[in-house]
């Protein structure tokens, strides 16, 4: 059998009654052994009141669980009687006193365990015959009580052990659900984006479409590829993303960055809105996250002044500063439009995206007090100190 189940068995036997019954069996066998088994010189029988007291004194220990304190007076207290008759074979009864004791030092309260251990002590010194025998019984009680808050202390000590295990991983549990529930949010977040981007460009194609079929053919045509190559590309992006539902070994579905956010430009162009972009400064290496949320944030202006705007012309605009990347996406439109209705979800998840990496996004008037709509961004383009928004 392996060590592992014998030591689980002898761990059970041992928090059991029956351990404590043994116990008693076995230490009354142990204090009756020498006379059982040692003659008196004078050949005759022992007193059988030493066997009384053997059994005595032994006996309660197999209730030392239940009353720790009492079963150690019953015991003390006959083994103080021992030497009342005689003959007897000379031995002092001190195993059932010690195992008492130890039993008592790891259970019971202050307030009970020091006067009961002053009362042994007290009792063993004025019952027994020499300072020499006193000498050995007060260490022995004194050690016996030292084992008794030993295995107490360690009893605790592996408690709090287990509480700690057990809270540590309720915590971990709380930060699993937690992770989980960001990332939940990362995914509805992007999808939004994506469809709101591709539905909404779609739409404008669909709907420019049939107004130059018969005049303009060639515009049509373009205007109908336009419309399936939106729709393949947002097919593709939701195909990355509900991946990360599917594959447990890939947890991040590959996000677009800066670099593609020309190729965005070029597909909102093909709606028939004019796109210009700009970029001022040095550009800088950029975090995993700030790059997706700057492409995001983009991403979701353009979407809403195809959808709102009713403008003929947007610029992006890209600063690159010495601690952060300013976004600005200007357009020239008159309002929102009637005829798109509104995700309701796309101002609030510019700012959270920009939160999540530590930036900050607004969207309001133009600041030149131009007609026109402004969504400004910036983002660090360090890694925040501050924990991570969701």
């Amino acid at each position: 059998m392996p060590a592992l189940p014998i030591s689980l068995s002898l761990r059970r036997l041992a928090g059991s009654s029956w351990s404590d019954v043994t116990l008693a069996v076995v230490t009354a066998a142990a204090q009756m052994a020498p006379l059982l088994f040692v003659h008196s010189d004078s050949g005759r029988p022992w007193h059988w009141w030493g066997y009384v007291v053997a059994v005595g004194a032994s006996l309660p220990l197999a209730v030392r669980r239940r009353a720790p304190a009492p079963v150690l007076l019953v015991c003390a207290m006959f083994s103080s009687l021992y030497d009342l008759a005689a003959p007897l074979a000379p031995q002092p009864l001190w195993y059932g006193v010690l195992i008492a004791l130890y039993g008592m030092a790891s259970v019971s309260p202050p307030r009970v365990r020091i006067p009961v251990l002053l009362a042994i002590c007290a009792v063993g010194l004025a019952s027994v015959g020499s300072p020499n025998t006193a000498t050995r019984g007060v260490v022995l009680y004194v050690a016996a009580y030292a084992l008794g808050r030993a295995s107490a202390g360690s009893r605790a000590e592996a408690a709090a052990l287990a509480e700690r295990a057990a809270r540590l991983e309720r915590e971990r549990q709380v930060d699993e659900e937690r992770a989980a529930e960001r990332e939940r949010a990362r995914i509805a977040r992007d999808m939004h984006d994506v469809l709101a981007h591709s539905i909404s460009l779609m739409v404008v194609q669909a709907e420019a479409g049939p107004v130059v079929l018969d005049t303009d053919p060639t515009r049509a045509s373009a205007a109908f590829g336009a419309i399936a190559g939106t729709g393949r590309d947002a097919l593709d992006q939701l195909r990355q993303m509900l991946a990360v539902l599917k594959d447990e070994d890939d947890p991040h579905a590959p996000q677009p960055t800066i670099h593609d956010l020309p190729a965005l430009a070029r597909q909102v162009a093909g709606a028939g809105l004019e796109v210009s972009s700009t970029a001022e400064g040095e550009p800088r290496p950029v975090p995993a996250d700030c790059g997706a949320a700057a492409y995001r944030i983009v991403q979701e202006a353009l979407t809403n002044v195809v959808k709102h705007a009713g403008a003929d012309h947007v610029d992006v605009r890209l600063r690159w500063c010495d601690d952060g990347l300013e976004i600005r996406v200007v357009d020239d439109g008159r309002g929102a439009g009637k005829n798109l209705p509104s995700g309701g979800n796309g101002l609030i998840g510019l700012r959270e995206r920009a939160a999540a990496c530590g930036g900050t996004a607004t969207a309001g008037p133009r600041e030149d007090c131009l007609p026109g709509f402004e969504v400004r961004a910036r983002l660090p383009l360090a890694v925040p100190e501050v924990g991570v928004v969701a």
